[in-house]
Formats: C-alpha cells, structure tokens, sequence
C-alpha cells in the first residue's frame, strides 16, 4: 500500500503541515506509523479523510460536528447524518437572518448620515448612543 509523507500530504491535499498535525492531536485523523528513518508515513486513506474534513469546513461544519460526521459515516448512519446537516442548515439559516437584520439597520444608518456636519447630529452615533445608561 503506497504511504504519503507529510508534505506530500499537504500538498495533495491544500492543508498545512501545521493543521493536519493539529488534526491527529484533535484525533480527526490517526497518528501515522513512522518509518524507520522517524519520518511518518500516512497511508492513502488519511488523503481522503482530509479532504472530507476541508470540505466540511467549507460548508460551516465545526471540527466536532466534523468528528461527529466522522463517527457516524464508519457507523454508517445516514439518518443521524442528515440530521445533523438539517441542524447545521437551521442554525446557518438563523445566522443569515441575524446578519441580514444587522445589515439593513446598518444600511438605514449609512443612509441617514450625510457624512458632513456636527457630531452631535450624526445618526450613526445618536442609534449608537441610544441604549447607553
């Protein structure tokens, strides 16, 4: 079976060296066997599981919920999988919400502000100012 070095694996896989060995401390990925020389050697498989694990980063997963995807796809429960895909879609649909909210009240805020004038009548800071005891 063909084995990667680290910075093979690095560079197959857009991860740094740093991080994939952050991944074996965070036990996302195993500790790979070191070849007599002290190098570790990672079997072909761990190219694979980094590249799950980057992708499940693009799309917002937690290094935990990773873990927990992790675990359920070796016990190959789909259900708990989708399951947690439609936890992490609610809550990033919440998120969106929350972050649409604060940009239309900053945008009515820019709007409202001239950008020239006495302080005292900025609207920016007299909203800003408003919930100060």
């Amino acid at each position: 079976m063909p084995s990667l070095t680290i910075g093979e694996l690095a560079r197959r896989t857009e991860v740094p060296i740093d991080t994939i060995r952050y991944y074996e401390r965070r036990r996302l990925i195993a500790e790979p066997p070191r070849r007599p020389s002290g190098y570790r050697q990672y079997p072909e498989e761990t190219l694979q599981r980094l590249r799950f694990i980057r992708r499940a980063k693009a799309l917002g997963f937690t290094l935990e919920e990773i873990a927990e995807l992790l675990a359920l796809s070796g016990r190959r429960d789909v259900a708990a999988v989708k399951r947690g895909a439609q936890r992490k879609l609610a809550a990033l649909e919440q998120r969106i919400a929350e972050l649409t909210r604060i940009r239309d009240g900053l945008a009515r805020l820019v709007r409202a502000c001239s950008g020239h004038g006495r302080v005292e009548d900025c609207p920016i800071l007299s909203a800003l100012n408003e919930d100060l005891p």
